[in-house]
Parts: C-alpha cells; sequence; structure tokens
C-alpha cells in the first residue's frame, strides 16, 4: 500500500484538498504579477533630446522640436540625437536638409507621459547610452530567480515545505515595498533579486504541497490549476496596470498582498509525506488527523496511530537515507536520465518563453492589450493540456506542446512584418503552447523524482529553467546580426527539448507518486522487464507467423 491509498482513506480530494489547494494557489497568481511586472514598470515612452536651459521656447514647441532634433526614417523625431545647432531653414514648407552636425542628448530627454506617467526609465533616464540598464535590472531579477532555485530547492529537502514558503511570503512582502519606496536604481536592483529569490521558494514549494497532500486522482487537475492561476496573474497584471500608472505605486500594489499571505501561511500544515521521512511521526499523525477532521472521516482519523500510517508505508520507506545532496540525482542510472534530460528540457522551455514574453512594446499594439492577450491564449492552451493530460498523459503532452510552440516561432520569420497583427496572434499562440508545457513540465518533473529528493531534483530543474530566463536577452541581441537568428535559436531549442522529452522520459500518468530512490530504481527495473518479455512474445508470434507457411507447405 502507498501513502496515496491513506489519503484516499481519509477522504481523497475532500474539503481540505480543496481549501488547502485554494489558498497555496491565490499567491502563485500574483507571482505572474512579478514576473511580468517589469513589462510596465520598465516600459519606455516616446522620448527626444531636452532643450537648452537658456532657451525661451517652451518643451512642446513643434517649431523649436523640428529645428533642433532630426527626424528618423519613419518621421519620428529622433530619440537620442539633436542638431548641434538650431536648424531654422526646416520650418520651411517643402524644406528637407542632409549632412547637418548631430550630438547627443546633454540636456536630458522630454518624454511622452500621457500612457507611462513614470517609469524607472523616465526617474533614472534609463535610454540611449544607459538602454542596456534596463535589461540589466531584468537579468538581476532573473539571476535573483535562479539563486531562489538552487537555495529554497535545497532548503525544502532539509527544512520542510512549510517554513521556506512562509519565509519567502514575508520576503516578498518586504522586498517589493522597500522597492516602490527607495529612490535609487541600484537599491532598485537589489530588491529586486531579494523578489526574484522568492518567486522560486512559493512556486516549488507550493506544488510540492499540493502534489504532496493530493491523491493520486487530483493531481493532474491541480497542476492545470496552479497554470490556470498564472494566467489569471498575467490577466490581472494587465488590469492593474491599466488602473495604476505610476511604477511605484504598482510595484507596491502587486507586492503588499504577500504580508496577507504571509498571516495565514502558518495554518498552512507541513506535508506529512516530508514529516514521515524526516522521522517525525507524531507530527504527521496529528496533520493526516486534522485532514480526516476537515474531510468529514473523524473515525478514520480517530484510528490512525504511528503504527498505523507506517503500515502504509513500510515498504516506501524501509532504504530512505537520513541526508541528501544534489549528487544524488546523478547517482543512480534512472534519476540520472531524468536529471539530464530534465536540465536540457526546463531550459529550453524557458528560454523561448521569456523570449516572446518579457518585450511587448515590440509588437507596436498597446501593451495593455498585448498582455491581457498573452494572458487570455493560455486558457484555450490549458484547457486542452489539461484533456491530453488526463487522457493521454504528461509525456506526449509536454512533447507535442514544445514542438508545436518551436515551430510556431519558426514559422512566425516567415511573417511580413507590416502584418503586425499576425505576427502578434501567431506569437501568442506560441506563448501559449509554451505556458502550458511549463505548468505541465512542473507537475511531470514533480511525479518523475521520488519525496526523498523531489525538491531538490525540481529546485535543480528549475534553475537550468532560469538559466534558461537569463539566456533569453542574448539570443535576442543576436538579431542585430540577422532577424532571423533569435527566432531560430527559440524555435529550435523548444523543437529539440519536446523531442527529448518522447526519447527519454517515462509516463507517470495514474501512477502513485515514488518515495525513494531504491523504490524508483525497482520501478525502472521492473517496466524494463515487462518491455523485454513484451518483445520476447512478439518474436515468438513472428517465428510461429513465419513457421506456419512453411509447415503447411510441406
Amino acid at each position: 500500500m502507498a501513502f496515496t491509498d491513506l489519503l484516499d482513506t481519509l477522504g481523497g480530494v475532500g474539503r481540505f484538498q480543496l481549501v488547502y489547494t485554494a489558498l497555496l494557489l491565490l499567491p502563485c497568481s500574483l507571482l505572474a504579477c512579478h514576473n511580468f511586472l517589469q513589462n510596465f514598470t520598465a516600459a519606455v515612452p516616446p522620448h527626444h533630446c531636452q532643450h537648452p536651459t537658456n532657451h525661451t521656447a517652451t518643451n512642446d514647441s513643434g517649431a523649436w522640436l523640428r529645428a533642433t532634433v532630426p527626424l528618423d526614417q519613419h518621421g519620428v523625431p529622433e530619440s537620442c540625437q539633436r542638431f548641434t545647432e538650431p536648424q531654422w531653414t526646416l520650418l520651411r514648407p517643402n524644406t528637407s536638409f542632409q549632412g547637418a552636425a548631430t550630438e547627443s542628448c546633454k540636456h536630458g530627454w522630454v518624454y511622452d507621459l500621457s500612457v507611462f506617467p513614470s517609469t524607472i526609465v523616465t526617474e533614472w533616464d534609463l535610454v540611449c547610452e544607459a538602454r542596456t540598464l534596463r535589461d540589466l535590472a531584468q537579468s538581476i531579477y532573473m539571476a535573483g530567480v535562479l539563486l531562489g532555485a538552487a537555495v529554497f530547492g535545497s532548503l525544502a529537502d532539509r527544512l520542510g515545505r512549510k517554513a521556506p514558503l512562509v519565509w519567502s511570503y514575508l520576503q516578498l512582502a518586504v522586498s517589493g515595498a522597500a522597492t516602490a519606496y527607495f529612490g535609487s536604481f541600484s537599491a532598485y536592483c537589489v530588491f529586486r533579486f531579494l523578489m526574484g529569490m522568492t518567486f522560486s521558494g512559493i512556486i516549488l514549494n507550493s506544488l510540492s504541497l499540493v502534489v504532496e497532500w493530493m491523491p493520486t486522482q487530483g493531481r493532474t487537475i491541480a497542476g492545470i490549476l496552479l497554470g490556470y492561476s498564472f494566467t489569471m496573474g498575467q490577466l490581472v497584471l494587465a488590469g492593474v496596470a491599466y488602473l495604476i500608472r505610476p511604477w511605484r505605486w504598482l510595484q507596491l500594489a502587486v507586492s503588499a498582498p504577500f504580508l496577507i499571505f504571509f498571516l495565514y501561511s502558518w495554518w498552512l500544515p507541513e506535508s506529512s509525506r516530508w514529516l514521515l521521512l524526516h522521522g517525525k511521526s507524531q507530527k504527521a499523525v496529528q496533520n493526516l488527523q486534522m485532514v480526516a477532521v476537515m474531510n468529514g472521516r473523524k473515525e478514520e482519523g480517530e484510528r490512525l496511530t504511528i503504527e498505523v500510517v507506517r503500515s502504509y508505508i513500510q515498504n516506501e520507506y524501509a532504504s530512505v537515507l537520513t541526508s541528501n545532496s544534489i549528487l544524488d540525482l546523478f547517482r543512480s542510472p534512472a534519476i540520472r536520465k531524468v536529471t539530464c534530460c530534465l536540465m536540457v528540457v526546463w531550459f529550453s522551455n524557458s528560454v523561448a518563453y521569456y523570449g516572446l514574453a518579457m518585450d511587448l512594446q515590440k509588437f507596436g499594439f498597446s501593451i495593455y492589450l498585448v498582455q491581457a492577450l498573452f494572458g487570455i491564449i493560455d486558457i484555450p492552451a490549458m484547457l486542452v493540456a489539461t484533456t491530453t493530460m488526463i487522457y493521454v498523459g504528461r509525456r506526449f503532452t509536454v512533447a507535442s506542446f514544445l514542438i508545436l510552440a518551436g515551430l510556431m516561432v519558426i514559422a512566425n520569420m516567415f511573417v511580413p512584418e507590416d502584418l503586425p497583427a499576425l505576427r502578434t496572434a501567431q506569437a501568442a499562440l506560441g506563448k501559449g503552447c509554451l505556458a502550458s508545457s511549463f505548468i505541465c513540465l512542473y507537475l511531470f518533473t514533480g511525479e518523475l523524482y521520488p519525496t526523498e529528493i523531489r525538491q531538490m531534483g525540481m529546485g535543480f530543474a528549475s534553475v537550468h529553467a532560469r538559466l534558461g530566463g537569463l539566456a533569453a536577452p542574448l539570443v535576442t541581441t543576436l538579431g542585430e546580426l540577422s532577424p532571423i537568428l533569435p527566432s531560430v535559436g527559440f524555435g529550435a531549442t523548444s523543437v529539440l527539448a519536446g523531442l527529448a522529452v518522447l526519447c527519454f522520459l517515462t509516463e507517470t500518468r495514474n501512477l502513485p507518486l515514488v518515495e525513494t530512490i531504491a523504490a524508483m530504481e525497482r520501478r525502472v527495473k521492473e517496466d524494463l522487464s515487462k518491455k523485454d518479455a513484451s518483445n520476447k512474445s512478439e518474436e515468438i508470434s513472428l517465428q510461429q507467423l513465419g513457421a506456419s507457411p512453411l509447415k503447411e507447405t510441406i
């Protein structure tokens, strides 16, 4: 008997599982706001050079602007250049002038504040020569997510799932408020780094808690609900950013709710699976009895004792190691194959996903509309993913979405630039496929690893996803060499990741969670034995079929 049988005895997917899942997924929805927040807080409004301080014309004087700032190829004032001397001849009708000397903006910039009253770009002039600092801020945030995946993934296996989760809520609330309060770009980067760390702490521990408290039949729905919560967060971000335009107030608005999450998270019980693994059987029994009461199975809960609980998991926990290290992800053949494949898949999924989703201004439409579209497209994509995960399997779902997304990205290269609506729609479809595969991959990874190293494995895999997030801007810069290189890079990595899933990972649909590394090795050997027996049976059948005509001839 497995631990999931005990959960079925205590009510299966009951009231406790529903409330517990809802309380964990609500913070995850707002995590999406922070992940894509810089699309709005670091938006770049139209701008041009500021006039010298000694001139008498007003800043919005069209005549002065025409005489002092050259026009680009689209007839728009240049953002980073101005004439060294005013060219008054340009004010005459049907007059053009070539070859006038220009210089950089020595007196600052004038920004169009009609859409964005304030952003970090307008506040700290992160344009022209300083434009790379805007991307640096996002890279620093992703570096925090990367470090958080390594730190919180390891801590969760040692300290439990609850403690790192509670701390992450508090850290995000405090660092988010500090980001909105302090007035220097360096402080902004530091606190964004701390916020990035909490992303991994919250998403990984929330998923582990949901999966480990959920019976087998409810795990797929729980994983997909995580995806829908992330989608709802993107839609919430579009609405909140539309209503709250100043970047500091927007930053505070999406950070303050985590203080509430911190307060109620103290009620959330620790994973009984983890407690049992680490010798805290009495606390595990108390948590299970509370689950039984909430699910209307009080009598079954009262009959629970340490001995009864151990009878369900005695075989599974017989060879549990008392301590684990990152090397455990590579020691045994089955775990090593899973880890190496997931390294590639997580990196590829992430680099393509963030390559599409982190620069919405490039599509030429309202940034709020594009953000909403990129969120809405996830709903039908995840509905399809839910259906295929339940009735077909995890492996096929993840692989097919990755391959389809890669093909969509590559096909987008052949769409003319004068069809922005088609390019945006095609990019949104690709992003929807990548978002669905991302969420499926979280659930798939949690089911592939045994409980004793599950959190470490998910953290290690998530590290490679964050490396993909860091690499995405670098891949985008390849567009300066050739416009097709970013699309080829994002599309090819996604297709290759899908093929890797089909070739190297096994299906986990409707299978109980494996608790130990030894149990996983036994399962793999049993699967291989079944395959060998099936192959031998087919060979014997073919030999018999081949011999039958010969006998008839004789």
